[in-house]
């Protein structure tokens, strides 16, 4: 057993967002094996009721409060020194504070970071092991958004973007062993950081089959006689809002001429006002909600219509875990270890996304059959525990 510090740049619980759906479960992981010292943030009032489920996993913690608005507007200080505006947007005094005292304390062995931002808290510091999990090139998230905004957000974007590779690579330098979701995330960050190749492995993500299960009996949150289709996500996240808008504004309207019944549910914490404003007559938006699994559950087909997509998307893992059908583009399909057509449809254009979700509309037998198939490939590819084994080696190491 070793005695590991574990720095996540979002409080690991409730695991209802993608990132801390990872996060929690490496903690899970971590805790079962080793004794673990957690440093991280809490970004969102509502986590504060959360605080006390995390003891159970953590020999000590330090949590740092962090304001959205406040954090944006210190993190345009990366400005002035030339840095990446995610660092100064992730620095807190309190937190390096506790971080240093634990490693001068607790004989640390090595240090396990979840996000690249939070590896400045243990930049230079000799003879630690430090095992970094990107999760996804984020620098390259950057750079995609620039061309899909005007100046001065495009320049603001790109320059993050080039920055960010650059903390990233000195990062992956210095550790002793990186990790992303998926090959494809792998390959993207050697092909830019070529220094770092034999260094960097993929480990995936998985899914918790038994709490995403359709065995469970969970009541419908639909109204009778409607064909609920289903998008879950954090509603603050661009990627998703331009998805849900780009869906509601042409693909919906399309697909109402041939169902009528058809209605959109937008299933997710923090919807913003562009969001909100999206609601109507066959459009609701949910904002947070207590368990995502009825709405997944009863859901007629999951969307997932993401035209910029980073790595997997556990939207698309749990709704097949569920045994539900799942029409998504191919940036979100392309990653996920299953077979097109049989687990799952894509689709790219307004027509594919109209096409593909109405020949499951109107062939409940065959959803039915790509939802079962959905969910056995689930059962056989993407356990947690599999998946989050590749890191062990590297802390037994440490002993």
């Amino acid at each position: 057993m070793s005695n590991l510090l574990y720095l996540v740049h979002r409080l690991p619980y409730p695991p209802n967002k993608g990132d801390k759906v990872r996060s929690y479960h490496l903690l899970k992981h971590l805790a079962a094996r080793h004794r673990v010292f957690l440093g991280t943030f809490i970004d969102d009032p509502q986590d504060e009721a959360y605080v006390d489920k995390l003891p159970e996993f953590c020999a000590d913690m330090h949590i740092a409060r962090i304001s959205p608005r406040t954090a944006k507007i210190r993190s345009l200080t990366g400005l002035l020194s030339n840095e990446a505006l995610t660092l100064p947007y992730y620095r807190n005094a309190g937190l390096q504070e506790w971080v240093t005292r634990t490693l001068r304390e607790q004989q640390i062995d090595a240090a396990v970071i979840f996000s690249s931002a939070m590896a400045q808290y243990v930049q230079g510091i000799p003879n630690l092991r430090t095992l970094i999990d990107f999760v996804d090139v984020d620098s390259a998230k950057w750079t995609q958004y620039a061309p899909n905004h005007h100046w001065p957000m495009s320049w603001l974007y790109r320059r993050e973007g080039e920055r960010l590779l650059a903390f990233e690579r000195s990062v992956a330098q210095q550790a002793t062993h990186s990790f992303f979701v998926t090959e494809n995330e792998t390959e993207l960050f050697c092909n830019s950081a070529p220094e770092s190749k034999g260094r960097v492995d993929a480990m995936c993500n998985g899914v918790n089959a038994e709490f995403f299960s359709p065995e469970h009996a969970l009541a419908t949150p639909f109204k009778p006689g409607e064909l609920p289709l289903v998008f879950t996500g954090a509603m603050d996240y661009w990627p998703n809002i331009d998805a849900v808008t780009w869906f509601s504004t042409e693909i919906l309207p399309q697909l109402l001429q041939r169902r009528p019944g058809s209605r959109f549910y937008i299933v997710g914490r923090s919807p913003t006002p562009a969001v909100l404003a999206l609601a109507g007559e066959h459009i609701v938006v949910t904002g947070t909600v207590d368990d995502v699994r009825p709405y997944l559950q009863h859901a007629a087909v999951v969307v997932a219509p993401l035209r910029l997509a980073r790595g997997i998307q556990n939207k698309v893992l749990e709704a097949m875990a569920m045994g539900v059908p799942v029409v998504a583009s191919q940036e979100c399909a392309g990653p996920v270890d299953a077979v097109p057509e049989r687990d799952f449809l894509t689709a790219g254009t307004v027509e594919d996304y109209v096409r593909q979700i109405e020949c499951l509309l109107q062939s409940p037998e065959r959803s039915a059959t790509m939802g079962k198939a959905a969910r056995d490939q689930v059962l056989a590819r993407y356990s947690w525990d599999a998946h989050l084994s590749k890191i062990d080696p590297y802390l037994e190491a440490s002993t």
